[in-house]
C-alpha cells in the first residue's frame, strides 16, 4: 500500500478506538454507576502520566530544556482555566455548582491530544512504514484506557451514554486530521510546539477538575479504590514511556 493509504487506515482505526467506551453500554445501570468514579480516577492518572512521562519529555527532546517549553506548558494551564471560567459564565442561568464544564474541557483536550497524536503517527509513517506501525501500537496502548476514562468523566458530568459516545468519536476523529496534515506538511511543520501546551491542558483537568471529585467520597474503601485508579493510570503511562 502507499504511505497515504497506511496513514489513512491508521487514522481511521485509531479514531474508532473511541468506541471502546461502548463496552460500558452493556453494563447494568447499578454496576455502571459504581465504576464511573474509578474510571474518572483512571483518567486522572492517565492524564497526569501522559503529560509528565510522555508529552513533556518528548517536548524537551524536540525543543530542548528551554524556557519556551515551560511557557507553553503554563499557557496550556491558563488557557483551560480561562476556558472553564467561560463555560461557567456561558451557562450563567444555572448555579456554578449545577453543571460540570469539565465534560467539554476533556473533549477539547482529547481532541488536541488526538490531533498531536495523529501528527506523530503520520510523521512516523512518512519516515518509515514499520516505524509508523510501531508508533500506532504504542498510541493504541494508552488510547483504550484513556477513552474509557473520558467516557466515565462525561457520564459523571451529566451526559447521556449515547451523547458521550458520539462526542467522544467526534473528538477522536481529529487524529485522522492530524495524520493527514502530517503527510501534507511533512518536513515543513514541527508539531512538537503543541506538546507542552497540551500537557498543561491535561494537568489542569486532572488536578483542578478530576482529583477534587475523588476526594469528596466519605467511605475509606472508595478512597482507596480511587487512589489505586489514579496510580494505575500513572503506572500505565509510565510503562508506555519506557517503551517509547
Amino acid at each position: 500500500m502507499s504511505t497515504l493509504a497506511w496513514i489513512t487506515i491508521a487514522g481511521v482505526t485509531m479514531a474508532l478506538l473511541a468506541l471502546s467506551g461502548s463496552i460500558t453500554l452493556v453494563l447494568p445501570e447499578r454496576i455502571f454507576n459504581r465504576v464511573v468514579l474509578p474510571l474518572v480516577a483512571l483518567a486522572a492518572g492517565s492524564l497526569l502520566g501522559g503529560a509528565l512521562f510522555n508529552m513533556l519529555p518528548h517536548s524537551i527532546d524536540e525543543l530542548g530544556n528551554t524556557l519556551p517549553v515551560y511557557v507553553w506548558f503554563a499557557a496550556g494551564l491558563l488557557t483551560f482555566l480561562v476556558l472553564e471560567q467561560y463555560l461557567h459564565w456561558h451557562h450563567c442561568h444555572r448555579p456554578v455548582g449545577a453543571h460540570r464544564p469539565v465534560g467539554y474541557l476533556i473533549l477539547v483536550a482529547d481532541g488536541l491530544h488526538n490531533l498531536i497524536g495523529g501528527l506523530a503517527i503520520g510523521a512516523a509513517f512518512v519516515t518509515d512504514i514499520r516505524l509508523g506501525i510501531i508508533t500506532w501500537l504504542i498510541a493504541a496502548a494508552h488510547e483504550v484506557p484513556q477513552e474509557l476514562g473520558d467516557f466515565g468523566i462525561l457520564i459523571h458530568s451529566g451526559w447521556s451514554r449515547a451523547r458521550a459516545l458520539a462526542f467522544n468519536l467526534v473528538s477522536a476523529a481529529t487524529i485522522l486530521l492530524g495524520a493527514l496534515a502530517a503527510y501534507a506538511l511533512s518536513g515543513q511543520f514541527n508539531s512538537a510546539v503543541l506538546l507542552p501546551f497540551a500537557a498543561g491542558n491535561f494537568v489542569y483537568i486532572a488536578l483542578a477538575d478530576l482529583v477534587p471529585e475523588l476526594t469528596t467520597t466519605p467511605a475509606a474503601h472508595e478512597k482507596t479504590i480511587h487512589t489505586l485508579g489514579v496510580a494505575a493510570g500513572l503506572l500505565l503511562l509510565f510503562g508506555v514511556a519506557l517503551v517509547t
